[in-house]
This record gives structure tokens, sequence and C-alpha cells, in this order.
């Protein structure tokens, strides 16, 4: 565990030191939800009912923006392989990678979501869902991100070939995510959606770190 919270603490003293992937990622998300109002009308009507959909998929494509760098500045410099070479396993390097870009990807996201589902006019029954489906599925977006990081990783144009590889893994969680927002605005039960995102969490759990090690050392030999 010490290992652990080492690797997080590195890669969060990293990203703020640079600043410009989290900003990055922040600014995308807060600029294009705030560009929607412009393209589909002013009408409330319109807004409320496409809210969650906007706010879903712009977070979504958003967590990708820093995603071909996860590992890249550690592949460049040879960190990467030292941390190979170490007696921790790999895969708790890769989880404390993951929970750092969490923490500097989707908690701002978590943060802005309910601050632009008021632009939005979402219904008032919609955030409290809103921010469980954003605490259950951006983490699941970063873990997912990971394993295709490690793939495209020391590829030319890695952010298209990380993009074209995880956006269908990723259609789940925004289904899902959506879905229980519209069903709380509806009036109905969202605890199913919620239940299958952290299904879908639990699953990420163990199984993406596993496969980003593997990863990763393929990409290292």
């Amino acid at each position: 565990m010490s290992r652990f919270f080492e690797v997080v603490r590195r890669d969060l003293r990293l990203a703020l030191r640079q600043g410009s992937d989290s900003l990055m990622v922040v600014t995308f998300f807060v600029l294009t939800v705030v560009l929607f109002p412009f393209g589909i009308g002013p009408e409330v009507g319109i807004l409320e009912r496409v809210s969650a959909g906007v706010l879903w998929v712009t977070a979504l494509l958003a967590s990708m923006l820093s995603l071909d760098r996860l590992f890249q500045a550690d592949y460049e410099d040879g960190s990467l392989e030292l941390l190979v070479l170490t007696p921790t396993s790999l895969m708790v390097v890769v989880m404390g990678k993951v929970l750092a870009h969490w923490l500097t990807t989707g908690l701002p996201l978590l943060v802005a979501a309910p601050i632009l589902a008021v632009l939005l006019h979402m219904n008032s029954d919609g955030f409290t869902v809103l921010m469980l489906t954003m605490l259950l599925g951006t983490p699941v977006l970063s873990l997912i991100g990971a394993i295709g990081a490690a793939l495209v990783l020391g590829a030319r144009r890695g952010g298209v070939l990380v993009s074209l590889l995880i956006l269908p893994l990723y259609v789940p969680v925004l289904i899902f995510g959506v879905g229980a927002i519209d069903a709380a605005v509806q009036g109905l039960s969202a605890e199913p959606h919620l239940l299958i995102l952290g299904a879908m969490l639990a699953a990420s759990l163990p199984l993406a770190p596993w496969a980003t090690s593997a990863a990763l050392r393929q990409a290292l030999e």
C-alpha cells in the first residue's frame, strides 16, 4: 500500500506541476457544454431533455484528452522500465497511476457537472443521480482508458488510436449513465442503472489493471 500511495503522490505532483492536462480537460468540458445552447436554441424544454446526454457525452470525450499521456512520459524517460523491474506488482503501479488520473480529470468533471446541469436546465430530480452516475462511471472511464493507453504506448498518433480502441468500450457506461438520469427525471427508479454501473466498476477494478499491466510489459519487450 505504501508503494501504491507513493505512485499516486508522484503522479499528482507531476500533474499539478504541469497543470495543462487537468485544465485542458475541464476547459473542454465546460466550453463544449456551453456551446450546446447556442447550437440547439435556448428553449428550456429541449435543453432539459438533452441535458443528461450532453453532459455524459462531453464528459466521456473530455476524459479521453489526456489518456495518451497516462504512461507516455514514464515511457520516454525510462521510468516505466524501472517501475516494471521493481519488486512491487505492476498492477499496484497501474492502480496508482489510474487513481491519480481520475483525481486530476474525473474528479474535476464530477465537480463541474452539476454547475453545467443548471445551465442546461436539468430537472432538479436528476441532480443527485447525475452525481452518482459520474462518481461510478468516471473511474470506469479511467480504468478502461488505461488499457487503451498501454496498448498504443510508443505508437505514432497514439491519441487517435486510443480513441478508436476505447470508444466502443465506453458506450455501455454512456448508456446506463444517461439512462439513470432520465429515469430519475421521469419519476422512475434509477437503481437498476446505478447497480449496473456499480457492477462495471467492480469488474473493471481487478480486470483493467491486469490487462493494462500485460499491455505495458508487451510494449517494453
